[in-house]
């Protein structure tokens, strides 16, 4: 592509303005060193020299969509805990609004908290409220969304399903229908529980082991024939306009019903993979409000998770370093 269709893309994407629904934390690192084991039983023993919070889930994907130059809009649940407070810290931080964010005293503030020691995470420590957001939470959580939909011109609804319980079928039918009536397109990156309730949607973006656990079959990651009977069949049940399916180090799979094509990941070095599908989901979900051809949509998200996974730890996408690879790709 040349630079100015690649800069045409950006263009566009900095006059959007996207809703984040969905399961939003914090991502909590302690960075390490491991010289000798416990002797009270056979793990390392980790001495912490550094501590770091950083956005997650919904919020990263928030953080994806602004570092596109797109105005994000994030609504999400969380708990009235010290973890909560330092959420909208970040969030203050990172210059997003926390308008949309909703406490509620029952629950916990989602906290995955990694150990990392010479690059490698070694141990993951997970705190969370995984049960649905109760009724009374669910009107509120509605009735702000639409009333923004209402009140400002948006481009794509995303819907960030970690599996939390932010998102209930009443939520997500809800806001979808909505979407619907208003022509705004909807994107959605599921989890197994959730996984039959996404109908209608604009993009669904699960990856291979979320589509295989969610379909309940048996899948061979290598066999696209197979993947391509699969997507198809699961996309004419759903009523899905896109469904892309990231296969991570073999690339991605994307069918509109009418062509279905694949993309090798592009070779790097890949120092952790984590936050790379907030990445995809944030690049896919700008490329259909920009109604850019699925092959562009695939081929930038491919492109963009895959820079994303040169760093350690969930980082939000470098658009300077997209743009550069974009230029550089024949189509």
């Amino acid at each position: 592509m040349n630079k100015t269709d690649v800069k045409k893309i950006f263009d566009e994407f900095e006059q959007m303005h996207v809703i984040v629904v969905g399961d939003a934390m914090v991502d909590t690192y302690m960075w390490g060193k491991v010289e000798r084991m416990s002797p009270e039983a056979p793990v390392p023993v980790v001495s912490i020299t550094k501590r770091e919070n950083r956005l997650g889930g919904a919020a990263n994907v928030s953080l994806n969509v602004k570092a596109l130059g797109a105005t994000p809009y994030l609504f999400s649940v969380i708990g009235n805990d010290e973890k909560g407070r330092k959420f909208k810290k970040l969030l203050e931080k990172r210059d997003l609004s926390n308008k949309g964010i909703f406490i509620d005293e029952t629950r916990k503030t989602t906290v995955k908290n990694r150990v990392i020691s010479n690059g490698r995470h070694i141990a993951r420590i997970d705190e969370e409220s995984t049960d649905f957001i109760e009724p009374e939470m669910e009107a509120t959580l509605i009735a702000a969304i639409t009333k923004l939909i209402e009140e400002q011109p948006i481009s794509v609804i995303v819907f960030v399903d970690y599996d939390k319980g932010v998102i209930t079928k009443k939520v997500f039918d809800t806001i979808n229908n909505l979407a619907h009536k208003k022509g705004i397109p909807t994107a959605v990156d599921p989890k197994k529980r959730n996984f039959f309730n996404y109908k209608n949607v604009t993009l669904f973006k699960p990856n291979f082991k979320e589509f295989s656990e969610g379909t309940g079959l048996q899948l061979k990651k290598g066999d696209l024939e197979a993947l391509k009977v699969a997507a198809n069949n699961f996309k004419k049940r759903q009523n899905l306009k896109l469904i892309f399916i990231t296969l991570s180090e073999l690339g991605v799979f994307i069918s509109n019903g009418v062509s279905k094509q694949y993309f090798p990941a592009v070779i790097r070095y890949i120092a952790d993979v984590s936050g790379a599908g907030d990445t995809v989901i944030s690049v896919a979900s700008l490329a259909v409000a920009a109604q850019l051809d699925p092959k562009i949509m695939a081929l930038m998200s491919n492109l963009a998770g895959g820079l994303v996974c040169e760093k350690v730890g969930v980082v939000p996408i470098d658009k300077k370093l997209l743009k550069k690879e974009m230029e550089a790709q024949k189509i």
